[in-house]
């Protein structure tokens, strides 16, 4: 390894909602079987990655404060749903199970007397013959959740009928006081090392047995789970504190009367009717009635659910008889029954019917489906109020249906530490009853169980009880003095670094897969129109000095947006058609922005003297800004029409008809008749989808090809923008066309695609847009380092495929040498056979020697397939082969699926970072959870092991951080365990002459001081503050990171020698001490030195020994060290003679009266402290010295480095290296050139086209007040 090292030092290296249409009542019928076409699969996907999902919840830990959104997720199913109906991307697959990580179940609904069909239940979960019986044994406090059948039927506006739901009271908290006591203990003594200290405390109890002090175990164990219920109470406490302000909240209740009144959050109950204003949140699942918004829409903003501003309007049931309800009145005379479904997790499907009361007498039923239920949560935005009936409430919420307790988590050190723990106890019985075999021989065999007692409390009174004290004090000082955190926070957001969860510290330094989020994340969550390309020109907010050109005639010079704002403003009419596709620069730039001031669904608002744009598409909001940048300001809508501000002059462009976008077509086109009357079609979409629908003989395109190819080569997502003008004979026959498409109930998208088809050709290309997804800083330099450092970076996301590759160029998760294998299939079939085949393909390659790196691309649908039992074996081999990997388009479930698949199959250690609360579940699936704390709120932070405000800081708070907490624990540990061994073993050696009575070799306390206080400073100080190699060295070179994936300080060989080498010091030191003590050695004085005078004298050899071996393993010497080891034996020299005084004194302890004065005075005492620590440690010196010279590890060779500043020479090497990086980039982009666009699928219902056609932004005072 060491070589591979000096190699790597010398060369370098080289946004909308969509939903399944509830086009029936409730309950559905059973005669149509599920059906699993891909229309209905479409709808569970998301343009962002930051979508809500069916595994929200929260631990019991954690909740916001903004919205009371529980921050965990289960990837429990349903209620009343089967496994086998599963399909759907984001649920479970059929036969998943993860055996090995069972969860605590929500509570389950309760039927209730007045439903019309009473519910039946039977158990959800099924005793597995391979569960061992731990993980079949149910708790008390563990509540088994129950399938309801049938549905629950709420009466409107009759309280009296709905008085058996649950109420809407919420808790989170850990304990009650019931299960305080159980829980505690049960989690406590969980831990081998708390087994067996309580073990030898009872051992010690029995009289005439023990022949230690009986306190002294127990008392110390007692302390530590005192403290460690104080602490588990402060933090329920906590959790109880949260519950309180949380159910304390107020909202607005219609009382029968017709007026609102306040109530608290917990006292709302199912049926009740709400009202929702602007800005306030959703207090429980709500049926949305009616709303200030035309039609009845309703803006909700889910930034605490999943980071996106803002969400898509929701619409609300489309019968006359609810949308009107605009003021209380009309809300008091409605009266029906609404039946539902029963509560369940799956927050993207709900079905039930409304039943509503008519003056003929003659019911009204209205089906309902997700698009009417507004969840628990989520805020009202940018709608001045909303009538909701509530549906669900409490833990039957959809969100808290999903809460799970948080996974205790224990690291790959602690596990080794216990199988450790198990042969060390085995070890001591091994001594225990070697000793009582040797005791039999003078003693009958009756008290030959009581000999092995003695001995057994006496060689394990403390070994394996300083180590876990040792560790568990460390990981705890950790957490409070977090000495080295500063290195991942800047402080710029108020927000600190902070380890929730300390006893996770070491995992950070053996971390091998990263799995991120992006939205958010990665990125920003900003579009910012950076670049674009019209007329064959090149246009930039700002020009970089070598795209300059030579002057005005250079072709391919980049010009500034500034340039083309002159280019606008010089002509006296701006406004002169494209008469010809050769027209001028001019005219064609007018066009092209006049077309990304008209083409799209945004909606304007004006709030503070200003126009905000509210966009179910991220792009479209940055190209309708760009365009307003430039002079064409886009600032009402109304129904049929937009009017558009060029240079202080508005002007009005009719909609005629709007073709949207979706994944087929990859384009979305608008068809408007422009002032002067000519109607025109604008077109913005993919470069391989415009170019094929050209017309011939195109002037610019190129030069377009080329800009698109550098715009794609930063990372940037790019459009094409082309036009036509439509002949009016033409137009009045397509839209005949048009109109009968609109009208088709089976297959409408395909119609309507079909007929977008006829009029979107012959188009010209004006040019290309190109827009930053904003990464955050450092982005792309960190996961080029973690990929350094040989760890495997998935980003998961629910944004697009082409997105998805775009932004892992950006960010160089894929490089411009990688091969991109893409998953996209339909199937299962398919999909395994897609990936069974590109698999042997990669190892015939490997075989032979020519694998390339890799990057696996696959997408919510095939993952949702490649999850299933029998296909994800042979997904997660593919996946492992390739050097990066992108989810793209999965749910926030299938986020902790993929996780737990890796962590399941894979002995590696994985980290999972986010920023949102639909991160939560795939955060606490991995081993480790990083939460990022910023402008999307709390939640994943809260939630997390550890906070950090931004993705950059990942990068130290792996290679240094974490480098220096898996060395650091893992040399204290080991020197913990040398250290009880060496004291211990002497005592082993001493039964061979005492005849093995159990006769102890030190005084009592004295031994029990030597853990607790004499040896408690070393461990703290090479636990806290011990670097084997400075930051500085750790960030110039990553490699060094995989000492810690290799576990290269904490192996089983390691263990034993470092066993090895106590038992060797344990015998040096007992041997020398004996033969220089040999018959009870005369003092001067004519007194014999005695037993006591030998023992204390051994004691303080064994001390200085074990602090000299923590001088020699300290990397790093500072002021505590020089405090921790020589201050140490100071104080010791100090303590003894004053303990020998006052001890007798009180009738403490005899055993050191007039001791320490013969001892202090004694040559041979100290002949004994010098020579034989020395003669131990020469040992470890000349090893040390060897090992350094002959063979070296790798951060020996590091440890040179840093002694003696060695230059780095690799810089200069990587500067050619990216030269040469650059030059393939661009031949690769040439197959890639940035395509990605986030507009939602919507061609079959036209839900844009329906939802802007409704609104008219210039009738501001026309909303009902809802009063």
């Amino acid at each position: 390894m060491s070589d591979e090292f000096v190699r790597l030092v010398s060369q370098a290296n080289p946004a909308f909602r969509q939903y399944q249409p509830a086009n029936s009542g409730y309950p559905p019928s059973s005669s149509t079987p599920p059906s699993h076409h891909e229309d209905q699969l479409d709808p569970f996907f998301d343009d962002d990655d930051d979508v809500p999902d069916s595994a929200f919840g929260r631990p019991a830990a954690m909740q916001s404060k903004e919205s009371g959104l529980p921050l965990a997720r289960s990837g429990a199913l349903p209620a009343g749903v089967d496994k086998s109906q599963l399909s759907l991307p984001g649920t479970v697959p059929s036969d998943w199970s993860f055996d090995d990580e069972p969860h605590t179940q929500p509570p389950a609904s309760t039927p209730f007397p007045g439903s019309a069909s009473f519910p039946s239940t039977q158990s959800r979960h099924k005793r597995k013959s391979s569960k061992s019986f731990i993980q079949r044994l149910h708790w008390p406090w563990q509540k088994k959740e129950q399938v309801l059948t049938g549905n629950r039927v709420i009466a409107l506006n009759n309280s009296i009928a709905n008085a058996d739901f649950c109420s809407n009271y919420v808790s989170t908290s850990k304990y009650n006081v019931a299960t305080f006591a159980p829980k505690f203990l049960y989690e406590q003594f969980s831990k081998y090392a708390n087994v067996f200290f309580l073990f030898t405390a009872l051992i010690q109890q029995i009289p005439d047995v023990s022949p230690t002090n009986p306190y002294t175990t127990i008392v110390p164990l007692g302390v530590v789970l005192l403290a460690s219920a104080f602490k588990e109470t402060q933090e329920d406490l906590k959790r109880h504190q949260s519950d309180s302000e949380l159910n304390a909240r107020k909202a607005k209740v219609l009382t029968p009367e017709g007026t609102f009144i306040d109530k608290k959050w917990k006292d709302i109950a199912v049926g009740d009717v709400i009202r929702l204003e602007s800005d306030e949140f959703i207090p429980a699942d709500v049926l949305l009635l009616s709303s200030s918004e035309p039609e009845g829409f309703c803006y909700i903003e889910t930034s605490n659910l999943d980071g996106r501003v803002p969400f898509p309007p929701e619409s609300s049931c489309p019968s006359p008889q609810t949308s009107n309800l605009t003021s209380p009145h009309l809300v008091t005379a409605l009266h029906g029954t609404l039946r539902s479904e029963h509560p369940n997790n799956s927050l993207y499907t709900y079905e039930g019917t409304v039943e509503i009361n008519t003056s003929a007498g003659v019911p009204k039923q209205v089906p309902l489906g997700p698009d009417q239920l507004l969840l628990r949560g989520a805020q009202i935005r940018n709608t001045p109020w909303a009538y909701g009936l509530v549906v669900f409430t409490g833990h039957e919420t959809k969100l808290m249906r999903n809460a799970t307790a948080a996974p205790i988590k224990r690291t790959a050190v602690e596990r080794q530490v216990n199988v450790h723990i198990v042969f060390l106890f085995i070890f001591l019985l091994a001594l225990s009853i070697g000793s009582t075999i040797g005791s039999s021989i003078r003693s009958v065999c009756v008290i030959s169980l009581s000999t092995m007692v003695s001995l057994r409390a006496i060689y394990n009174q403390r070994k394996s009880e300083g180590v876990h004290r040792r560790h568990t004090d460390i990981h705890h000082f950790v957490q409070q003095f977090d000495s080295d955190f500063s290195h991942c926070d800047d402080g710029s957001d108020g927000h600190p670094a902070l380890c929730r969860t300390s006893s996770l510290v070491e995992e950070l330094g053996q971390i091998e897969y990263v799995f991120s989020d992006k939205t958010g994340t990665l990125t920003c969550n900003e579009m910012e129109f950076r670049f674009c390309s019209i007329a064959g020109v090149a246009y930039a907010d700002v020009v970089d000095e070598s795209r300059r050109g030579d002057g005005e005639d250079d072709k391919e010079a980049w010009k500034s947006f500034a340039d083309m704002k002159m280019l606008l403003t010089g002509s006296e009419n701006p406004f002169v058609d494209v008469k010809t596709q050769a027209g001028g620069e001019r005219e064609v730039v007018h066009e092209f922005l006049t077309l990304l001031a008209v083409c799209h669904t945004v909606i304007p608002e004006l709030r503070d003297g200003k126009i905000h744009y509210q966009a179910s598409s991220p792009d479209e909001a940055a190209l309708v800004a760009g365009a307003e940048l430039l002079g064409y300001q886009f600032h009402t809508r109304k129904p049929k029409s937009v009017f558009v501000n060029i240079w202080g002059k508005s002007l009005e462009y009719e909609i005629l008809n709007i073709c949207e976008f979706n994944s087929t077509r990859k384009r979305m086109s608008t068809i408007v008749r422009c002032p002067d009357g000519q109607i025109k079609l604008f077109c913005k979409g993919a470069d391989t989808v415009i170019l094929e629908r050209l017309s011939e003989n195109q002037p610019f395109t190129e030069r377009t090809l080329a800009h698109l190819e550098d715009y794609a080569t930063d990372g940037l997502r790019t459009l094409c923008i082309a036009s036509r003008d439509v002949p009016d004979a033409e137009y009045r026959q397509w839209v005949t066309i048009y109109d009968q498409a609109a009208a088709t109930i089976n297959g409408r998208g395909e119609a309507l695609d079909n007929a977008a088809e006829l009029i979107e050709k012959d188009m010209f290309l004006l040019g290309a847009t190109a827009i930053e997804d904003k990464l955050q800083d450092g982005v792309p330099d960190t996961i080029h380092t973690l990929q350094m450092a040989g760890i495997k970076v998935w980003v998961l996301t629910g944004d697009r495929q082409e997105t998805a590759i775009n932004i892992g160029m950006s960010c160089r998760l894929i490089s411009e040498s990688m091969n991109l294998v893409v998953v996209n299939e339909e199937n299962a079939h398919d999909t395994e056979e897609f990936i069974t085949k590109r698999l042997s393909a990669i190892k015939s390659q490997r075989n032979t020697g020519e694998l390339e790196d890799l990057a696996l691309i696959i997408d919510g649908k095939s993952l949702t397939f490649a999850l299933e039992k029998e296909i994800s074996k042979a997904f997660l081999e593919l996946a492992i082969m390739c050097k990066a990997v992108i989810c793209c388009r999965v749910s926030p479930l299938q986020k902790a699926l993929v996780v737990k698949l890796v962590k399941k199959n894979q002995k590696a250690i994985l980290l999972a970072i986010g920023d949102g609360a639909n991160d939560v579940s795939m955060i606490q699936a991995a081993h480790v959870g990083v939460g990022i704390s910023g402008v999307e709120g709390l939640q994943a932070a809260r939630a997390a092991d550890v906070a950090i405000s931004q993705f950059r800081f990942l990068k130290k708070l792996l290679l240094v951080h974490g480098s220096w907490s898996y060395q650091r624990l893992s040399k204290l540990l080991l020197y913990s365990f040398y250290k009880n061994i060496v004291l211990y073993m002497t005592q082993f050696w001493f039964s061979f002459f005492n005849n093995f009575s159990g006769q102890i070799a030190y005084e009592s306390w004295t031994l029990s001081l030597y853990n607790i206080v004499f040896t408690l400073l070393p461990p703290f100080v090479i636990g806290v503050f011990d670097q084997f190699v400075s930051a500085r060295i750790l960030d110039r070179y990553p490699q060094l990171y995989m000492l810690g994936q290799k576990n290269a300080f904490f192996t089983r060989t390691q263990f034993w020698l470092w066993v090895g080498n106590a038992l060797y010091h344990s015998i040096i030191l007992f041997g020398f001490s004996v033969i220089l003590f040999w018959g009870d050695l005369k003092q001067a004085t004519g007194y014999d030195s005695g037993h006591w005078f030998w023992g204390t004298t051994l004691y303080l050899a064994v001390l200085l020994t074990v602090l000299g071996k923590a001088a020699l393993i300290s990397d790093l010497w500072t002021k505590y060290t020089v405090a921790a080891i020589p201050g140490s034996f100071v104080f010791t020299m100090l303590f003894l003679p004053l303990y020998a005084v006052v001890a007798p004194a009180i009738g403490f302890s005899t055993q050191y009266y007039g001791i320490v004065p013969r001892l202090w005075t004694d040559a041979v005492f100290y002949f004994v402290l010098l020579m034989v620590p020395i003669l131990c440690l020469t040992r470890d010196f000349a090893w040390k010295y060897y090992r350094r010279t002959y063979r070296p590890e790798t951060y020996h060779i590091a440890q040179e480095i840093q002694k003696y500043n060695i230059p780095d020479y690799r810089p200069r090497q990587e500067q050619f290296q990216k030269a040469i990086k650059k030059v393939r980039a661009v031949q690769r982009m040439r197959r890639n050139r940035g395509f990605a666009f986030s507009q939602t699928e919507n061609a079959a219902r036209q839900d844009q086209a329906r939802l802007i056609r409704a609104y008219d932004t210039s009738k501001t005072g026309a909303r009902p007040s809802g009063y």
